[in-house]
C-alpha cells in the first residue's frame, strides 16, 4: 500500500549503550525518509560500513549491550560523536514525521535527549509519531521479529542492527495498514471504531495512547488538558500551582538527574507564568 503523506515521514532505528534516556548513549542509527511521492532515501553512512552509521557515544559500551547489538567500543573509536553528526542529523529529519518500533517510549525521547545535549532544540511539537508497536501491541500483541513473520511472511535474520531493523519496521507498517484498513475495534466503552488508517495524523493519534507533555511521564495533561506532575509529592497536582507557592522545587528539578526534554518542558511551562 502507498503511504497516504502530507510531507515525509522518516523511520528510524537506534542501537544504544543502554536504555537510561538520561545517562546513555546512541551508537548507531539508520534512518530511512519515505516522500510524499513514494521516493525512498537513506541516512548516509560513513564509507566501508554498508549503511552503519556509528556513532562514538564517548562513554565506554557495557559488554550486555553489545552482546544486544554487535557494537563494541573497537567499533566505535574512529566514529563521529553525535554532536558532530547532529546538524546533518537535524537537517535531514527537519521537515518529517517520525516513526519506529518502540519509537515514542524510547528512541524518540533518545534522540532528542542527544539533539539537546548537542544544543540543538529539538522539538515534536507539529510532527506526527507513528509508533508501529503499539499498533502492533494493540491488534496483535507480540514483538518486531514475530511481526515481520506475522505480517510479511519473513524471517528477520538480522535483528538488533539498525538498518535491518528499520526497513523491517517500514515493512511491517505498510502490511499493517492493508490487513487492519476495514477492522472494527470495540474499545472497553463498548465503541467500535476503525483505529488503523492510512492517515499519519490518525496514526499519531493511536500512537500516543497516553498524553504526555514530556518523553519521560514526568509531566502529563490531565482531563482538562493541563500539565500535572506524575511523580513525588506533587504528583497530579498542577505544574503551574506547584511552581508558584513551591519557588524551589524548580531549581531542585533543573539540578537533579532529570532528562533534558523534562527540563526544557518545565521551563517553557514556567516561562508561560511570567
Amino acid at each position: 500500500m502507498k503511504l497516504n503523506l502530507k510531507r515525509p515521514l522518516a523511520f528510524f532505528d537506534l542501537e544504544t549503550t543502554g536504555t537510561d534516556i538520561a545517562k546513555d548513549r546512541i551508537v548507531e542509527i539508520a534512518i530511512v525518509k519515505i516522500m510524499p511521492d513514494g521516493q525512498v532515501t537513506m541516512m548516509p553512512a560513513q564509507r566501508g560500513r554498508e549503511h552503519r552509521l556509528l556513532i562514538n557515544p564517548t562513554i565506554p559500551i557495557p559488554i550486555e549491550s553489545s552482546l544486544v547489538h554487535g557494537v563494541y567500543d573497537a567499533d566505535v573509536a574512529n566514529a563521529p560523536t553525535f554532536k558532530e553528526l547532529a546538524p546533518k542529523l537535524f537537517k535531514f529529519i527537519f521537515d518529517c514525521d517520525l516513526g519506529g518500533f518502540n519509537s515514542n517510549r524510547f528512541d524518540i525521547p533518545m534522540l532528542a535527549e542527544e539533539f539537546l545535549r548537542a544544543d540543538i532544540d529539538f522539538n515534536v511539537e507539529g510532527r506526527n509519531l507513528v509508533d508501529v508497536q503499539v499498533i502492533f501491541h494493540l491488534m496483535e500483541q507480540r514483538n518486531l521479529k514475530a511481526a515481520y513473520k506475522f505480517y510479511c511472511d519473513k524471517q528477520l535474520d538480522d535483528a538488533h542492527e539498525a538498518l535491518p531493523d528499520t526497513l523491517a519496521t517500514v515493512e511491517v507498517f505498510e502490511a499493517m495498514l492493508d490487513r487492519y484498513a476495514h477492522v472494527e475495534l470495540t474499545d472497553e466503552q463498548g465503541q467500535v471504531y476503525h483505529p488503523v488508517q492510512n492517515d499519519m495524523e490518525v496514526i499519531h493519534k493511536l500512537s500516543e495512547r497516553k498524553k504526555k507533555a514530556d518523553f519521560a511521564g514526568h509531566i502529563v495533561f490531565n482531563e482538562k488538558d493541563q500539565p500535572v506532575f506524575n511523580f513525588g509529592k506533587y504528583k497530579n497536582m498542577q505544574v503551574q500551582e506547584v511552581l508558584g507557592k513551591d519557588l524551589g522545587y524548580f531549581s531542585w528539578m533543573m539540578n537533579a538527574d532529570f532528562p533534558l526534554y523534562t527540563k526544557k518542558v518545565l521551563k517553557e511551562i514556567r516561562d508561560t507564568m511570567r
